[in-house]
């Protein structure tokens, strides 16, 4: 399963911009659109909350059969039998989290370099985050990645790359030729009113540069 994840359009929730009344409804419209990997990213929820939206959002995953990926809380992603977890570098350590969630499930890691990816690579990362790429209001103290970095790490990894930070519509284009095997949004579609239409055209223009 793991092995043949499409990370073209790679969803991130966010509550605090999303336009919908609920993170299932933003979700839902999003995969309609064209997302194949949602990510679920509750920074300030209460494990009990996080856990209670997870397993909502497992729901419609499953249904629609796109993987999720929890971030950062491998114990969520047990219990709602989520299909991984991405971690970053201040998170949990990798070995820790692959001794929890075991082999077969997903186990993504956040870099911003070539050190921090060539070392999530060699310890088994499924797949990387790399960004920031551009500024963004969700990382306001992220540090960002060349377009020249990422094209390094491209040549020194196997495993797919999904690049993140400041990822829309304007920026996508900037991709070509960097060998990337997706695009993690957030705003670019959370925020729309229409993120199913906001999930099409992202994807279209990504799979116009691939």
């Amino acid at each position: 399963m793991k092995n043949k994840i499409n990370y073209t359009l790679y969803l991130v929730t966010d509550r605090e911009l999303m336009f919908a009344e609920n993170i299932e409804k933003c979700v839902e419209q999003a995969v309609l659109g064209g997302c194949t990997v949602v990510q679920l990213r509750e920074k300030t929820a209460s494990s009990k909350e996080f856990f209670d939206t997870a397993l909502r959002v497992r729901e419609i995953t499953s249904r629609l059969n796109v993987p999720l990926i929890i971030n950062d809380r491998a114990d969520i992603a047990l219990a709602v039998n989520a299909d991984g977890v991405h971690i970053g570098q201040e998170d949990l350590p990798y070995d820790s989290v692959r001794q929890i969630i075991g082999q077969n499930n997903i186990v993504g890691v956040s870099v911003s370099n070539l050190t921090e990816a060539v070392k999530a690579f060699e310890m088994g990362a499924d797949y990387l985050g790399v960004g920031a790429m551009f500024a963004t209001g969700t990382k306001t103290d992220a540090n960002l990645t060349s377009i020249d970095e990422l094209k390094l790490i491209r040549a020194n990894v196997t495993i797919p790359i999904v690049v993140i930070g400041g990822i829309n519509k304007e920026t996508v284009p900037l991709f070509k030729g960097t060998g990337i095997d997706g695009i993690a949004v957030v705003s670019a579609i959370v925020s729309q009113n229409d993120e199913a239409k906001a999930a099409q055209e992202l994807k279209s223009i990504f799979q116009g540069i691939k």
